[in-house]
C-alpha cells in the first residue's frame, strides 16, 4: 500500500492520462474506485512493468499490484509508479496552500486534487520530445506507437495491451521507422546514447539545482528551452521548479488572478508564483489542466 501525505486522488490521475492524446486510453470513471493501469519501461531497462493501481475513496490508500515484470525488483517497480502519479512526494502541505490561496483552493477542488502526471522516465520524456516535434499529438502517438511495437516490448495489465517504449539500445538499433524523419532518428540515436551515459538519469537531474538540469538538458540533440523545462517538470518530477516558457500556463495564470503582465512579463510570474511555494510545479501543473 501506498500511504499519500496530503489530499491525493487517483480518481484525478485516471482522468489526466484518460484525456492526454500520446496514451488514448478509455476514459475514467466519474466516481467510484478509481483504478490506473500502467505498462513501462523500468528505470534501469532492465524490463518492463506492469502495475495496477487502485484506490477505493480519495485521499484513501493506493494499491499497487505488480502483474508483469520481476528481474528489476518490486521496490523499483512500486517507486517508480508512484512516482508517474507524484504519490513519491510528500503533500501535507498541500491542502493548506489552497486555503491561502483561493485561486489554488478552487482548482484543486475543481481538479479532484491532481498532482502531476508524469512521464514514465525522463529518456521516454526527451524521445517524445523529439518525435512529436511539429507534428500533430494524434500523428506523434502513432509514430511512437510503430517505434515502441517494433523495438519495445508489449505486456497484458488486466486484459489491456500495452505498449513499452524501446530501451536506449535497442532504439539505438533502429534504421527506419514509419512517420519519422532521418533527422528526428538521428536526434533519438543521440538521445539513447546521452540516456545510456548517465545524462538522463533520474536521482541524477533531481540532485542537481535546477538551472544546473536545464543547462543539461539543453544539450540533448533536438531539446531546446521548452522541452528542457517539460523534462524537468514533468519527467524528473520536481515540485518547486518553474516553467518561464510554458505560456499557456502562464496566460491562464493571468486569466485566473486577473494579473494579464504575467504573460510576458518573467518577473511579474516569478513575483506571482512565490506564493506558490514550495508547489510551483503542481500548481503550474494545475493551471495548465484547468483550460
Amino acid at each position: 500500500m501506498i500511504e499519500p501525505r496530503g489530499p491525493f486522488t487517483l480518481l484525478s490521475a485516471a482522468r489526466f492520462i484518460a484525456g492526454w492524446p500520446p496514451t488514448r486510453r478509455p476514459a475514467a470513471p466519474e466516481d467510484g474506485e478509481a483504478s490506473v493501469r500502467l505498462g513501462f519501461l523500468v528505470d534501469d531497462w532492465s524490463d518492463q512493468a506492469g502495475v495496477i493501481l487502485r484506490q477505493t475513496r480519495a485521499h484513501e490508500p493506493v494499491s499497487g499490484t505488480i502483474v508483469a515484470g520481476t528481474r528489476a525488483g518490486a521496490d523499483r517497480i512500486r517507486d517508480q509508479a508512484a512516482r508517474i502519479v507524484s504519490l513519491d512526494h510528500d503533500g501535507t502541505g498541500y491542502g493548506e496552500l489552497g486555503r491561502d490561496d483561493t485561486v489554488v483552493g478552487r482548482l484543486q477542488e475543481a481538479s479532484g486534487w491532481l498532482r502531476p502526471v508524469l512521464f514514465h522516465s525522463p529518456y521516454e520524456a526527451a524521445c517524445w520530445a523529439v518525435i512529436s516535434s511539429r507534428i500533430r499529438q494524434a500523428v506523434a502517438a502513432r509514430v511512437r506507437d510503430e517505434l515502441s511495437a517494433e523495438h519495445g516490448g508489449r505486456i497484458s495489465v488486466e486484459g489491456e495491451e500495452l505498449l513499452t517504449f524501446p530501451p536506449p539500445e535497442r532504439l539505438l538499433e533502429a534504421r527506419a521507422v514509419r512517420g519519422l524523419s532521418e533527422e528526428k532518428l538521428r536526434r533519438l540515436h543521440g538521445i539513447a546514447a546521452a540516456a545510456l551515459a548517465g545524462q538522463l538519469d533520474r536521482d541524477r537531474l533531481l540532485e542537481a539545482s535546477p538551472e544546473e538540469a536545464l543547462a543539461g538538458l539543453r544539450r540533448l540533440p533536438g531539446i531546446g528551452p521548452f522541452w528542457s523545462e517539460g523534462i524537468l517538470l514533468r519527467a524528473v518530477g520536481t515540485t518547486d521548479a518553474l516553467a518561464l516558457g510554458e505560456r499557456e500556463g502562464r496566460r491562464r495564470a493571468g486569466e485566473h488572478y486577473g494579473l494579464p503582465e504575467v504573460v510576458d512579463d518573467d518577473a511579474a510570474f516569478v513575483a506571482l508564483a512565490e506564493r506558490w511555494r514550495p508547489f510551483r510545479t503542481w500548481v503550474s501543473v494545475l493551471l495548465r489542466a484547468a483550460g
